[in-house]
């Protein structure tokens, strides 16, 4: 029976694997323990993914850890409420001797972040054996043979190889895979997987989303999926729950929460979803003279090695990239993680060794020194991924935002006071907030105050650095909001650098897609994203999560030839890649069989 049927009643009843009942998890603060998850009950059926949906704070995380016994103690524990398992068992309570004897047995976890999860001294082939002799799984002489089929099943090129390596020598994804073949070795019946694609590009999420549904069919696993995700939601879900400020907001099948939530917050939060395909039309700029003219642009690291330490090859991050943007305008940058859109940031504002030409508003960077740097970056400002990094804690916020203003001598005394306080308005925050440090700021107010501090030296561009992926869906439209109206307001060009298609989709005038360091695509936004033609375009397209339960998403269109690598032996440079323009102001490159036939 699946888990639809269940859902309509039909057949049997429904058989839950794991039963919460009025849980409610409690955390120490100076003012006393307060509940982060409160009264939350719930049943998970055999078979089904039952989604836990929420945004940060939510208390998605907390609910797994729960259930795990994982809880940070003594900050936090189970204040109230019973976790059962099919057979009785009580888990709530339940001693960390006996835990052991149900965790991976009966039921794992698939952390959000592989690296922080996998140890960096031991081998993956030891860390898998570990798993297996540790519950008993196998004999310690068949371990490495049941270790190596774990990592085919989670299809891991080169499996044998991997054994051997460290977590450091392997790519996201492949990490996120290991992850998956040790939660899966002792073959549980429940699966948590806790935001399991979060860090992973569009691709690579796609691949392992499969995987986690292909496992499913074949070892008959239930899963309890958490992400804030929305379309993971609508791909992977049989029933949703919806959370807030730890408390159960919704619950319903898939398809009747989209179709119909019955909470306002629930339908706040489908509305915020970005959706590939439905931004509104975006009044094309008037083209004045570029304020960003970059030839040629190229990037490369020396890697060492050797008695004599020796430059023995190069990461070619950037390779021979041109581009231009107008005031008013905004080019996105997208491709997947090391395809150099990120060092092509740096490289602008002289954070990153390049060669080349990069202009900005009429001004040569080449040859300039740290003293004439100075005056172009006034024109240009950086807004960055994570805004907890980006700020000093140590520093109140006010003090930051006026930093700049005070380096290049812009203000001083009262008028700097001013100008500080125009900026937090400037972006939603109240001159109330000025003498408070960052932690005492959401993510969102956390983002706007680096967004005012971008602001201060009024530049003309802006790059913004993944500037909304660590954010929720909703406070994510809202900067993407303010950074329109900035942009209609002050006349600033942005080089918008994402990974998500969605946002690019909501934001560009133009887009550029990159590949292995150099650009592949490049057209408008309905050019690009509605009729692509690059091979690599059309397969980022083909992995974005639709949220939609009734859409199909294809399968995740096949590499042309090799993945590649940008690290090359010294004196080996890559095949420039050369365009042909398929359309008035579209620019393809072509397909790399054809460009290393040329070469």
């Amino acid at each position: 029976m699946t888990a639809a049927t269940a859902e309509t009643g039909r057949g049997d009843a429904p058989r839950p694997v794991l039963s919460v009942r009025d849980l409610t998890v409690a955390v120490a603060t100076p003012g006393g323990a307060q509940p982060v998850v409160e009264d939350l009950s719930f049943d998970l059926i055999a078979g089904e993914t039952l989604c836990l949906a929420g945004e940060s704070g939510s208390g998605k995380s907390m609910t797994a850890l729960a259930i795990m016994g994982l809880l940070p103690q003594p900050t936090a524990r189970i204040a109230q409420g019973s976790i059962r398992l099919a057979d009785g068992t009580e888990l709530a309570g339940l001693s960390d001797r006996a835990l052991r004897k149900i965790r991976a047995n009966r039921i794992s976890m698939i952390f959000q972040e592989p690296m922080t999860s996998l140890n960096p001294v031991l081998t993956i082939g030891t860390q898998l054996t570990e798993v297996l002799l540790e519950h008993g799984a196998c004999s310690r002489a068949e371990a490495p043979g049941r270790a190596l089929d774990l990592l085919r099943d989670v299809r891991i090129t080169d499996a044998a190889r991997r054994l051997k390596q460290y977590p450091h020598e392997l790519s996201g994804g492949m990490r996120q895979r290991v992850m998956i073949a040790i939660a899966l070795a002792c073959d549980p019946e429940i699966l948590i997987a806790d935001e399991p694609t979060t860090a992973l590009d569009v691709t690579v999420q796609a691949e392992i989303l499969d995987l986690i549904r292909t496992l499913q069919r074949e070892h008959g696993t239930t899963v309890l999926m958490i992400t804030h995700d929305m379309g993971v939601v609508a791909e992977m879900a049989d029933r949703v729950i919806v959370l807030r400020h730890g408390r159960q907001e919704e619950t319903a099948p898939v398809h009747q929460l989209f179709a119909a939530p019955r909470t306002a917050y629930a339908r706040e939060l489908l509305a915020a979803v970005p959706r590939l395909g439905h931004a509104p039309a975006r009044p094309v700029p008037e083209r004045l003279p570029d304020v960003v003219d970059v030839e040629g642009l190229t990037v490369r690291y020396p890697i060492r090695g050797g008695i004599a330490n020796r430059v023995q090859a190069q990461v070619h991050a950037v390779e021979n990239v041109d581009f231009r943007i107008a005031p008013g305008e905004t080019l996105a940058l997208v491709g997947e993680s090391g395809c150099g859109k990120s060092t092509i940031g740096k490289a602008l504002l002289g954070l990153a060794p390049w060669t080349g030409s990069i202009r900005i508003a009429g001004q040569q960077m080449q040859g300039l020194s740290p003293k004439g740097l100075k005056p172009v970056r006034r024109n240009i400002q950086m807004i960055f991924q994570d805004p907890g990094a980006s700020l000093d804690a140590r520093m109140t916020v006010g003090r930051q935002v006026g930093e700049p203003l005070v380096v290049h001598g812009q203000a001083r005394g009262s008028e700097l006071q001013d100008r500080i306080e125009w900026l937090f308005r400037r972006v939603g925050l109240t001159p109330e907030q000025i003498d408070r440090y960052p932690h005492e700021f959401s993510g969102g107010q956390r983002q706007r105050i680096c967004i005012a501090r971008a602001l201060a030296l009024r530049p003309r561009v802006i790059v913004a650095d993944e500037c909304v992926s660590a954010l929720d869906v909703s406070i994510q439209a809202q900067v993407l909001d303010l950074l329109r109206e900035l942009q209609q307001e002050e006349g600033l060009a942005y080089l918008f650098i994402s990974h998500d298609m969605a946002v690019i989709d909501q934001v560009a005038d133009r887009v550029a897609v990159m590949n292995l360091g150099q650009i592949v695509e490049t057209g408008s936004r309905e050019q690009v994203l509605r009729t692509p033609m690059h091979p690599y375009t059309r397969r980022l397209l083909s992995a974005v999560p639709i949220p939609d339960p009734n859409h199909v998403r294809p399968a995740v269109l096949a590499r042309d030839g090799e993945v590649g690598s940008p690290v090359r032996p010294l004196g080996q440079h890559p095949v420039r890649l050369e365009m042909d323009e398929v359309a008035p102001g579209h620019w393809v490159a072509r397909s790399d069989a054809a460009a290393r036939s040329a070469a």
